[in-house]
């Protein structure tokens, strides 16, 4: 940690309240976060671990109409269950807090006040989506469509899940209320942006003082700035009955955005554990704040709550925002509608006291730069190859031969060969081998290193076989005994951050308080003629039928929640006229490359037989550009251009779509290719 900071503030991402908390979730922010914090915490640190139930915003209130119960309901039930398995499972906040509290609207309340009394906002009134059967305003995830983009037709009104792509609900096509199923009505309603294209400049030069960030978050960040027509003014209110109240006059029937409240659920919570002295974390330029959060979350994290922090003035910014990618599970995506999922607390409840198993699986398999998979069959092995077989046994052999040789009591080291000082000085690098990668946020490098120390172990008791040589040299092993002692008390030490119920078992079976012992770069000695405690097995093997189990209950959700595939409804009747409007027509494919950053567009060269245009099509996932060159297709070739990432896309090729979702060319079929340009009726 930089000197020039005192304390550090380290919040993880406020879980929606709408459901229970998965490995997607863990691995993507809560695991991360606690290790470090574990860490901070064994050197001596003042640090602060803040989270809390997010219990505002859209979601909530879609589950409470699914489920036929109010909002707090559905928050009172979930902010229980995610607070329980977070405890359980190790998660070491130093408070969980809630955002329907009255400390939080209080808080959100006055953060919103400030910055409209400085002007911090402009009134927009603007045409939003209204369901006239409903009677109500739709915010965005109420409403679902076609993404312009990518043509997903499952896009929300804030966001496309399928490509990334950040969006207004009025962008989406054939939009729909996710409340009626109704086509929705552009209706005026007033609301209250936060004009980020103003503040562009300073939160520029804000992410321009932070490359060194992770890649990830820094080139997403840098992406959202320079791209297109850089950041424009977003709407920090909401028409809705849920939330926290715009406190302001003309505001009747409107809330804070999700995304403007729950940060500052960060700063409340704070509030909450540290009533006299919260400034000390928030207002002073000697604490540092960090954000662990998925990558889902970067752009809140790192330019609208910074933007927000600026504009109010009194607040430290972020200082690192160590995002992971995501995790999938069984090589598809997690998903929450479908039960695609390991739900934490069915974990905790079928693998119980193995919370370390699965800790150890995330944290050594963290989508730290990349997205990763999570399969069963894994977890397995590295339970029973790594932990069991490496950690495991080192410990097991290390204590039953101090009980068997010496009563359990530490014995002395009279005299080191070359081969145990070899092994001490390795011995004394570990601290800092682990340390190093977990100042970085590179936490699979930093277990990485940890399991390295137990192989140091194992592979020092196979080379000097203690068991062999009592019967020889007593003072010998005297020595050897020793030494594994020491690996053993400092294996105890460096896996707290990681595995901290495993620590736990290890200080106990070496009979020391934990909380004597600090993560120190050195190494640290048992005295000798301590007297250490009895051996237990540290983990549990696991066996073929538990990982069948948990696969077959996987495959029992996907045949439950997947929809049988059906053919869409016929859509709203039209007039000749206004078909005989559309000018489709044969083209020739004649160049194809993939657009940069993205992984679903190809930029099209097409021969139209009327001129050769440009084309961006949401293709990609279906074909390569090398094997549609000189491909005949249908295209659409009146429509009016618009730019997709900054490429302008002249007119839109006709794709059949199956059941499953594939999309194919709808091509002429004679033998013969038809000429270019010709009109297809």
């Amino acid at each position: 940690m930089p000197n020039s900071f005192k304390r550090t503030l380290v919040t993880a991402a406020l879980p929606y309240a709408n459901g229970p908390v998965h490995i997607g979730h863990l691995a993507g922010c809560y695991l991360p976060a606690d290790i470090y914090v574990r860490y901070l915490r064994s050197i001596g640190s003042d640090v602060k671990f803040i989270c809390g139930s997010d219990e505002h915003g859209v979601p909530i209130t879609i589950k409470a109409k699914k489920e036929g119960i109010t909002p707090q309901q559905v928050v009172d039930k979930y902010h229980k269950i995610m607070g329980d398995a977070f405890n359980e499972f190790g998660i070491s906040f130093d408070i969980y807090s809630r955002t329907s509290n009255k400390t939080h609207h209080q808080t959100a309340s006055d953060f919103f006040k400030t910055l409209y009394d400085k002007g911090g906002f402009t009134e927009q009134v603007t045409e939003q989506y209204y369901d006239e059967e409903a009677k109500q305003f739709l915010a965005d995830r109420y409403i679902t469509g076609t993404c312009p983009k990518c043509a997903n037709p499952n896009a929300y009104g804030d966001q496309c899940e399928k490509c990334g792509s950040t969006l207004n609900a009025t962008d989406l096509i054939d939009a729909r209320s996710t409340l009626s199923g109704s086509k929705p009505v552009l209706k005026q309603t007033k609301n209250w942006f936060l004009p980020l294209d103003k503040l562009q400049p300073k939160i520029k030069a804000y992410i321009d003082l932070h490359s060194n960030w992770k890649p990830n978050v820094y080139g997403q960040c840098k992406s959202w700035i320079e791209s297109g027509d850089g950041l424009q003014p977003r709407a920090m209110t909401r028409d809705l009955d849920w939330g926290v109240k715009v406190p302001v006059a003309g505001a009747d029937g409107k809330v804070l955005y999700v995304w403007f409240d729950a940060p500052i659920g960060y700063i409340s919570a704070t509030k909450e554990l540290l009533p006299n002295n919260w400034k000390d974390y928030w207002q002073n330029k000697e604490s540092r704040l960090i954000h662990f959060i998925g990558k889902d979350n970067i752009v809140f994290h790192c330019i609208i709550f910074p933007a927000m922090l600026m504009e109010h003035g009194e607040f430290v910014l972020p200082d690192n925002v160590p995002a992971n990618e995501f995790l999938n599970l069984e090589g598809e995506k997690i998903s929450t509608s479908r039960n695609w999922a390991v739900w934490l607390h069915e974990y905790l409840q079928e693998f119980k006291g193995q919370q370390d198993v699965l800790r150890y699986m995330l944290c050594s398999n963290a989508p730290e730069t990349k997205d990763n998979d999570f399969t069963w069959k894994d977890l397995q092995t590295k339970n029973n190859s790594e932990l069991v077989a490496i950690l495991g046994n080192f410990v097991n052999r290390t204590v039953v031969l101090t009980h068997k040789f010496y009563n359990g009591k530490v014995p002395a080291a009279e005299k080191f060969s070359k081969e145990d000082m070899i092994v001490l000085e390795e011995l004394a690098k570990f601290p800092s081998k682990i340390s190093e990668p977990l100042e970085h946020f590179k936490f699979r490098e930093a277990i990485s290193e940890l399991m390295n120390l137990a192989r140091l172990g194992n592979k020092y008791l196979a080379d000097t076989e203690p068991w062999k040589l009592i019967k020889t040299d007593e003072e010998r092993v005297k020595t050897i005994m020793n030494i594994a002692l020491q690996i053993t008390t400092n294996l105890a030490i460096l896996s707290e951050p990681f595995l901290p119920f495993t620590s736990k078992k290890l200080f106990s079976f070496l009979n020391i308080n934990p909380l004597t012992w600090l993560f120190a770069k050195k190494t640290n000695n048992l005295p000798t003629n301590h007297v250490i405690g009895k051996e237990e097995l540290l983990f549990a093997k696991i066996e073929d039928e538990q990982i069948q189990l948990q696969l077959q209950k996987l495959e029992n959700s996907k045949k439950e929640n997947t929809p049988a595939p059906s053919i869409p409804p016929q859509k709203v009747e039209t007039t000749f006229d206004e078909f005989s409007k559309m000018d489709i027509r044969v083209g020739t494919i004649l160049e194809a490359e993939r657009v940069p950053k993205t992984d679903k567009l190809l930029k099209l060269k097409i021969d139209t037989g009327i001129d050769v245009r440009t084309v961006v099509s949401g293709i990609a996932e279906w074909y390569k550009p090398e094997d549609i060159i000189g491909v005949q297709v249908s295209i659409l070739a009146n429509l009016a251009p618009r730019k997709i990432k900054g490429i302008e896309s002249q007119g839109m090729i006709l794709m059949a779509e199956n059941t499953q979702g594939e999309l194919s060319f709808v091509v002429p079929t004679k033998k013969d290719k038809t000429n270019n340009g010709s009109i297809v009726k």
